[in-house]
């Protein structure tokens, strides 16, 4: 469950990361049925200002770098690609990784996590422009440049500024659930879920009057349909080949595994909200069976749908 997230922060930190952080984490939404989090902004030096990438701009940190342990999430915002990070940040992240901490780096953050050793062999994403030296400097990293973040269990990292939205609403749908995602957005008057996808940097950018967007809302509202690659294309009038490299291309995924992920995330907000038996909320969502449901929410989401639904049912949901 999340409680805590600890948000450490050094010279020149970039505060439209560190605010997207804050907004999503650190506001007091009780008021909206949101759980309040402890929100911890750390530092080596508690109480001094710290210079952000804003000349004439500081944060001053309440907490030590201390209190990263302990903490459910430790989330670390962008800031400048440098040589060197402070040493005793890197090993207080570490230490709150290896003390179960879910690791979530914000654009460029992702440096610092390499830096402390904690992206060898594993997947993760950054800001497109600096992908190169990323490699470079982190070669034995897992680096998917072309998706607005990456899940890899305990370590989330994601592409450049707002993709930290994404990000941060990602985990918060994977441990709170999607009605108190859905009410974070809506303050937020951002997409709660946007799949994860939408390629930072595309070579041929998809123009604007032949988005798939009404295509993605017309099948997410027919979700018990069964949809097949050549029905979706000539609803969209293009060839199979051109409708699934477009696809690719807007929403960073494939039509199936789209398609997979909204029936999951349908099944998630019918667990949470409805008091439909498993066989129901299968065929609701288009999957036909349990069996086959409980396979796909398992592999997406990680745990049974009855897990799930212990957890994250919305209370008097069963009254």
């Amino acid at each position: 469950m999340l409680r805590t997230v600890a948000v450490p922060v050094m010279h020149a930190v970039a505060p439209f990361e560190l605010g997207v952080l804050c907004e999503v984490f650190g506001v007091d939404r009780s008021r909206d049925g949101v759980p309040r989090l402890d929100f911890r902004v750390c530092g080596e030096r508690p109480g001094q200002p710290v210079p952000t990438t804003i000349a004439g701009m500081r944060v001053v940190p309440e907490h030590g770098l201390d209190d990263l342990l302990g903490a459910d999430v430790v989330a670390v915002p962008a800031g400048d690609v440098r040589d060197a990070y402070p040493p005793e940040l890197l090993a207080a992240l570490r230490a709150a990784h290896e003390r179960g901490a879910t690791l979530l780096s914000v654009c460029t953050g992702a440096f610092i996590l390499g830096a402390a050793g904690l992206l060898d062999g594993r997947r993760c994403t950054t800001h497109w422009y600096h992908a190169a030296a990323f490699r470079s400097r982190f070669p034995t990293a897992d680096l998917d440049p072309d998706v607005l973040f990456v899940d890899d269990g305990d370590i989330i990292s994601s592409a450049g500024t707002a993709a930290g939205i994404d990000a941060c609403l990602h985990l918060v749908r994977r441990e709170l659930g999607s009605t108190v995602t859905t009410k974070i957005a809506r303050r937020m008057v951002v997409p709660p879920q946007r799949d994860g996808g939408q390629r930072q940097f595309v070579d041929l950018p998809v123009p604007a009057g032949d988005s798939l967007q009404p295509l993605l809302e017309w099948v997410g509202s027919r979700l018990s349909t069964d949809h097949t690659v050549a029905d979706l294309a000539r609803r969209a009038r293009m060839s199979e080949r051109t409708f699934a490299r477009r696809f690719v291309a807007e929403t960073g995924t494939t039509p199936g595994r789209w398609l997979t992920t909204q029936r999951v995330l349908h099944a998630r907000r019918l667990l949470e909200d409805t008091r439909l038996g498993v066989d129901e909320i299968a065929r609701e969502c288009g999957f036909g069976t349990a069996a086959l449901l409980r396979h796909h929410f398992r592999r997406v989401v990680g745990v049974s749908p009855t897990d799930y639904r212990r957890t994250f049912a919305r209370r008097g949901a069963f009254a």
